[in-house]
């Protein structure tokens, strides 16, 4: 059964996804200071290097093809506000057939992608071998990962975030456990970090499944003619690429940011480092209002209901701009004191709060690129998305070009530019699309 869509979207609504999307960001990292722990604690420095160098490059890969859980959201909440149970569940295999052919693919080429990704690396030849032999059994959960970015897609765009938020939890929990015994106890090295992750996303997708099934009408079964609809077909192959595009150009940004930095030393690049993790705290908040919105619209968007669908959207930045004040006044007060938690090395801590101001600026403009971004995806507006995020790009890398006179400062000035450009650029577009897509009938 489908629940009915309320007559007006409120505070509730959006919490009742953004809340538990928060709170399984929040366990997210854990996985990587428990692996990082563990190798750290067999004292090989190649194997601590080679475990964060694999991780960075499965990271990387695995939040391109992020568009499988944001596409199947959007379309999964679209038929729910349109009332097509049936399609519901169409959409849930479509996901898992792509998930499948992905992460095949980059099983069969698992030897010359690891060739390339290590040799641009460059690494010294201890971390590049212990990296190789997490790559080689880590690259086979990537179809069971890709599976799961489905599921919790689905789920989400359904409007049921907690059993998301519980399969999220129990995989991120396997992961730890399993690294903690296979590396500690049961003495397998590098190569135990990487068979957690792979029974990790094989359980978790075992366990999806079952959830899946517990929710799709009529069962997991779907007749071959409706699953390959050559018209869906088209509209997903067309969204999903341009999703995947956009995420392609939001990651060139963050490596870019990263190499100029390490480029100018390793006391900019620690400090840099440092400095991230107050962006991700930001982001844990931001991303589950943006996973409100993609739900949200998604679904107004499917039900065609334009009072609806602006609710959402007035909603979503309204939470995170309070959310976004509220972080960047905590940065202010309290972030000198976390500078010193996290390094001990003074030379570090200096730099460190030298650039903490735009740290401090980062949240109030991370709110409308976040945002907007996740109302976008509900609305599926993929094409308008990627060619803002490719001008934003485009953005970033001019204000870096007239700033690098400044170094590091230059680089955060073009990283602070780059938010303003994602949320102004979507945020002056957004009227223009609205009235497009809710004046057709």
């Amino acid at each position: 059964m489908n629940a009915p869509l309320p007559q007006r979207v409120g505070s509730r609504q959006v919490f009742a996804i953004a809340g538990p999307a928060m709170v399984a960001n929040l366990t997210t990292p854990l996985i990587g200071v428990v692996s990082t722990t563990a190798i750290g604690r067999l004292d090989d420095a190649a194997l601590l290097g080679g475990v964060a160098m694999a991780s960075v490059i499965f990271d990387c890969l695995f939040w391109l093809f992020g568009f499988l859980r944001m596409s199947t959201l959007a379309f999964t909440a679209q038929a729910l506000g349109a009332g097509e149970a049936r399609e519901q569940t169409v959409i849930l295999v479509r996901g898992f057939i792509v998930a499948g052919l992905i992460g095949g693919t980059l099983i069969a080429l698992q030897m010359p992608l690891a060739g390339a990704l290590f040799d641009l690396m460059g690494g010294s030849e201890g971390v590049t071998h212990a990296a190789k032999t997490y790559f080689m059994i880590r690259i086979w959960s990537s179809p069971f990962a890709f599976a799961n970015y489905v599921i919790l897609g689905w789920l989400v765009g359904q409007a049921r975030a907690n059993p998301a938020l519980a399969l999220q939890v129990v995989i991120n929990l396997i992961n730890m456990t399993a690294t903690i015994l296979l590396v500690l106890v049961y003495d397998t090295g590098i190569a135990g970090a990487a068979i957690a992750a792979l029974l990790s996303e094989s359980v978790g997708f075992v366990l999806g499944v079952i959830v899946c099934r517990r929710h799709a009408d009529g069962g997991l079964a779907v007749p071959r003619a409706t699953l390959f609809d050559r018209a869906k077909l088209m509209r997903l192959l067309s969204v999903n690429s341009d999703i995947m595009i956009r995420t392609a150009a939001l990651i060139t940004v963050f490596l870019f940011f990263t190499a100029k930095g390490a480029r100018a030393g390793d006391v900019t690049l620690a400090a840099n480092s440092v400095l991230n993790n107050f962006l991700l705290v930001s982001a844990f908040f931001l991303d589950g209002l943006a996973n409100a919105a993609q739900q949200l619209c998604g679904r107004t968007f499917g039900a065609r209901d334009p009072r609806g669908f602006a609710d959402s959207t007035r909603l979503v930045l309204l939470w995170g701009l309070g959310f976004a004040m509220v972080v960047a006044v905590l940065f202010a007060l309290f972030g000198p004191n976390l500078i010193n938690f996290m390094t001990a090395s003074e030379d570090v801590r200096r730099a460190a709060r030298e650039f903490l101001p735009f740290i401090v600026l980062a949240p109030v403009p991370g709110v409308f690129a976040f945002g907007f971004d996740g109302i976008y995806v509900g609305a599926t507006w993929a094409r308008e998305m990627r060619n803002l995020m490719l001008a934003s790009l485009a953005i970033f890398l001019g204000v870096w070009w007239a700033l690098q006179s400044l170094g590091n400062a230059g680089l955060w000035c073009a990283l602070l530019a780059f938010y303003v450009a994602r949320g102004g650029l979507q945020g002056a577009r957004y009227p223009a699309l609205y009235r497009a897509t809710f004046s057709k009938p």
